[in-house]
């Protein structure tokens, strides 16, 4: 379960350090690296917890917390690293308790500075929580929690590796590097006035393109004095840090130095597409950004990195960003830059919520989680921001509905919701939209009560103001809470009056689409499967029109499970596992595990009990994180009932429960991928399960999504 980021550059000396490293995390339960900005905690913590990851039954996780300064995000940031899975009300601290309480794993966390406190307490309760936990830690201070165990990191020894990494960055750049004067005297004399810091000798590396090391060495004397103002009584490390990265913003172009003011209103990556539109202005032109980013990289101000989809990102050191946002500060352009920098995000989420119904679905899920960061910052500033409009901020949470549900993030999603609508009262479009959403979001965390509260003056507020749109979204989240609640009739009779002010309108989206899976299932449960199958292959038909994936599972598990009802399990167990393959590759938790109790009903069937119970087993782990099981509706239990049944008959209850708790140390993708894979008989055709029509006619548990 490795997460780490990869290694740009080659990672030179440290070997003391990393084998004191590998001795701690051997004996202690929490080590934090500490040490000035600069000294290279990070490489050091990431590089010593992958040569650790083969140690840990559930690998390495890491969470960069160095973008966050807002602490009620925190426990949102780590579960967003820990891929942790919940849907339910209980708040991210609970889930990631839980998540890691019997979990063998080493959690990388850099960069708490900030939030150092929040950090402090989160920590200490993941550790009191997780016996098999481990805490890898990298700050400018301790933690102070009793049992840390700390390594102080100092900057690197010169001449010996300081000279080294100076010698290696230089040679990068410089590829003719004199020998002689790679290892002169002056070389090592510059190398010990940064004081072997890391970041300082990458800093003053570049300088060799232009200048030998002698002029280096003469320029840097000069600005020692100039940069830190002469105070002798100042750390010297803190010197030279200051001193290489202010050499490096005096040595910038006057357009570079803009840019690098206003980059640092960024959390962290971002492309080229943002920064110019948000750094863009009369004093710094779009055509010209290209070029002075570039002029950034290759000062080593900023950093390259490849995405995984083949294009380029970037991101600026702590240190660094913290360098520039004291002179976009200086410059008081601060505010106008956060609200570029909402503005393109806002597009961005627009442009997101229009492309996810569509071929391009999968790809929006990926760009929503690597601008996670980003659209956090956006939805702060337009929400606290001095004279912000809080319409401004009901919308981008309300925009981001397809975050928080499609990509399995609830929680988070709730917190937002939650704030925008407590921010203003006052009625808008913008806040309709944030409460119905936020509707939608609390049904599927299973709080009902507050699901029908919000839901029910949305649509008041929506019919007096004459939103039609905001009508029908509300009336059809009201159904969803008929369908759960088991009331067939009121949910059939409010889907159908949904989908027809969708038509009246002219809406068609993965929402409405949505709907009419939801219809398909309450007219299934009350006993029409062949309008139920109607109803599914027309989404399944619409979605293959406009790629559209999300809605497809639902309306796949539906027919998996009428196939399943007419005696065909072979074609059940296809389409149902091209449903898991998509929510899967979604985290879309409420669709997959209602995949995997039909995918251990067909199991059952095919012989292998014991596999099927691992599957209710690893089902049963995900309804936790879900919310209430099977949405405590007595036609989504009647599948599970009966395969729990058949399967104490077969196994006996001694073995059923131990294949359960089998299941249930699976996880989310162990889960998936052993559901997709698992071994079972293929034959041309299956006999009708045995009293399965029977004991489930009039109430197929088909994929809602409630």
């Amino acid at each position: 379960m490795e997460d780490l980021p990869a290694e740009l550059t080659g990672f030179v000396g440290r070997a003391g350090e990393l084998a004191e490293l590998a001795e701690l995390l051997a004996t202690g339960r929490l080590i934090t690296v500490t040490g000035t900005g600069g000294v290279g905690k990070t490489r050091l913590a990431l590089r010593a917890a992958r040569a650790a990851e083969n140690r840990f039954r559930d690998g390495v996780r890491a969470v960069d917390l160095s973008a966050l300064g807002d602490a009620e995000l925190l426990d949102h940031t780590v579960a967003e690293a820990l891929r942790v899975p919940d849907h339910t009300t209980r708040g991210p601290r609970a889930a990631l308790s839980a998540y890691v309480a019997d979990r063998e794993l080493l959690l990388v966390v850099d960069g708490f500075d900030r939030v150092r406190t929040g950090c402090a307490v989160l920590v200490a309760e993941l550790l009191r929580r997780a016996p098999a936990l481990r805490v890898l830690a990298a700050g400018r201070r301790p933690l102070g929690i009793t049992g840390e165990r700390l390594l102080p990191l100092a900057p690197l020894p010169v001449p010996g590796d300081g000279v080294r990494l100076f010698t290696e960055r230089a040679a990068a750049v410089v590829p003719d590097l004199a020998a002689t004067e790679a290892g002169g005297a002056q070389l090592i004399e510059l190398c010990a006035r940064l004081d072997g810091l890391p970041l300082a000798l990458e800093l003053a590396a570049v300088r060799l393109r232009a200048l030998s090391v002698a002029d280096v060495l003469r320029r840097l004397d000069d600005r020692f004095r100039l940069l830190t103002g002469g105070d002798p009584t100042g750390p010297v490390r803190h010197r030279a840090l200051r001193t290489a990265i202010g050499w490096s913003h005096e040595l910038c172009t006057p357009a570079e130095r803009l840019l690098w003011a206003r980059l640092s209103v960024f959390a962290g990556r971002f492309d080229l597409e943002a920064v110019e539109y948000v750094c863009a202005g009369p004093d710094l032109p779009e055509a010209d950004i290209a070029e002075s980013l570039a002029g950034l990289v290759a000062q080593s101000v900023v950093a390259r990195e490849a995405d995984p989809d083949g294009g380029t990102r970037y991101r600026m050191l702590e240190s660094v960003r913290e360098y520039g946002a004291s002179w976009l500060a200086a410059l008081e352009d601060g505010q106008r830059m956060r609200r570029r920098h909402r503005d393109w995000y806002l597009g961005l989420a627009t442009w997101c919520e229009l492309d996810w119904f569509g071929p391009r679905q999968a790809e929006v899920a990926a760009r929503v989680a690597v601008e996670l960061p980003n659209l956090r910052l956006a939805l702060d500033f337009s929400l606290d921001g001095l004279d912000e409009d809080p319409a401004v901020g009901q919308y981008l949470a309300g925009t981001l509905w397809f975050c928080w549900v499609g990509c399995g993030r609830l929680a988070e999603g709730r917190h937002w919701l939650a704030r925008a609508l407590e921010a203003s009262a006052e009625p808008s479009d913008a806040r309709a939209k944030a409460m119905w959403v936020c509707g939608y979001v609390s049904l599927l965390q299973g709080d009902s009560t507050a699901a029908v509260s919000v839901l029910q003056e949305c649509r008041a507020s929506a019919e007096e103001s004459g939103n039609a749109a905001a009508t029908a979204y509300a009336v059809h989240r009201l159904g969803c809470l008929a369908l759960v609640s088991d009331d067939l009739p009121v949910a059939e009779r409010l889907f159908r009056d949904a989908l027809d002010r969708y038509r009246r309108i002219g809406e068609l989206n993965s929402n409405v689409l949505m709907g009419q899976v939801e219809l398909a299932m309450a007219v299934a449960f009350q006993g029409d499967l062949p309008q139920a199958v109607r109803l599914a292959e027309d989404v399944r038909d619409v979605c293959g029109d406009h790629g559209e994936r999300w809605t497809l599972a639902y309306a796949l598990y539906v027919l998996g499970y009428a196939a399943w009802l007419s005696g065909d399990p072979v074609r059940a167990r296809r389409l149902t596992e091209e449903s898991l393959a998509i929510d899967h590759a979604f985290h879309d938790l409420v669709g997959a595990v209602l995949a995997l109790e039909l995918l251990a009903l067909v199991t059952e069937h095919e012989g292998a009990a014991r596999e099927a119970a691992v599957l209710q087993g690893a089902a049963g782990r995900l309804w936790d994180s879900v919310g209430l099981r099977l949405f405590g509706s007595g036609h989504f239990n009647a599948p599970h009932a009966i395969c729990e049944r058949r399967l104490r008959e077969r196994l006996g209850d001694r073995v059923y429960a131990a294949a359960l708790r089998e299941g249930g140390r699976l996880s989310f993708d162990e889960a998936a991928l052993r559901a997709l894979g698992s071994p079972r008989r293929h034959t041309a055709a299956f006999p009708a399960p045995p009293k399965g029509r029977g004991e489930l006619r009039g109430k197929p548990p088909t994929s809602a999504r409630p």
